[in-house]
């Protein structure tokens, strides 16, 4: 509330540059939307869907990403979440091709959400499906994944200790606690998230919702940390191959540390 309130009196400086003038400068603005592919960890963990991302979590969609989830930027909220929506379209046309899609934020540990005083994945997915619905996509907000019990900052683990760390953090949301949303668990769940690095967290939400009998095919992030790779087939320009499991398309690799002040 306190950065809204300062976004009201201050001028606009790009979140990703600094630069005067604009939330996010035109330069910054492409740098954020990237080029859509999959850039899950290599190797990631068990669990973990069909990861894709705009790109790599460096530079300036590092910074805009910083100042909208952890500095109050929350104007940044429009061109993260057109990012995000584009992201998502190029995904699910290849992955999750047809049917109804729910996009499912993974949310943040309560402490954080508290101490940031907003919820910032949970806004983004709000505006990139309203960006989607509005396009014609099959997509339904779905809150339907909640943590439970208590999660250490993660900031300092490695993967392997991430994976200890977040083992049954998250469980599937009944509808009831959904605040009214239409989605009830049809077609299948599509994973949201800031950025990803081992991929610990989204494989545990995936466990979440895949013990409750949702599909969950697809994770979409605006970014990717640097330490992840390419798939060598991405690399020489070919198409991604996917891997079809139990409750949709998985992925079994492991991934490397993330930055501090962040989780995935």
């Amino acid at each position: 509330m306190f950065g809204e309130m300062l976004e009201m009196v201050l001028p606009a400086r790009c979140g990703g540059c600094g630069v005067a003038g604009a939330v996010l400068c035109e330069g910054c603005e492409v740098a954020v939307r990237g080029r859509p592919s999959v850039r899950g960890p290599d190797p990631g963990p068990l669990g973990l869907p069909v990861c894709w991302a705009a790109g790599e979590y460096a530079g300036p969609v590092r910074r805009a990403v910083i100042a909208y989830k952890e500095r109050g930027r929350v104007a940044l909220a429009g061109p993260l979440g057109d990012a995000l929506a584009g992201v998502l379209a190029v995904a699910m046309a290849e992955v999750v091709p047809g049917g109804p899609v729910g996009v499912v934020p993974v949310p943040s540990a309560p402490g954080a959400g508290r101490r940031r005083g907003h919820d910032p994945v949970g806004r983004l997915a709000a505006l990139a499906v309203r960006t989607l619905a509005r396009q014609g996509w099959p997509v339904t907000l779905a809150r339907a994944v909640e943590p439970c019990g208590h999660v250490a900052d993660q900031a300092r683990l490695g993967a392997a200790e991430r994976a200890v760390n977040l083992a049954g953090a998250f469980r599937a949301c009944p509808p009831a606690r959904r605040g009214g949303e239409p989605w009830r668990g049809e077609g299948v769940a599509v994973l949201v998230d800031d950025v990803v690095t081992t991929g610990a967290t989204l494989a545990e939400a995936a466990r979440a919702l895949r013990a409750a009998g949702v599909g969950v095919p697809l994770a979409v992030t605006l970014a990717a940390t640097p330490r992840t790779r390419q798939r060598p087939q991405e690399r020489a320009g070919e198409r991604p191959r996917h891997v079809r499991g139990r409750g949709g398309t998985e992925t079994t690799r492991r991934g490397d540390r993330k930055p501090a002040g962040h989780v995935g």
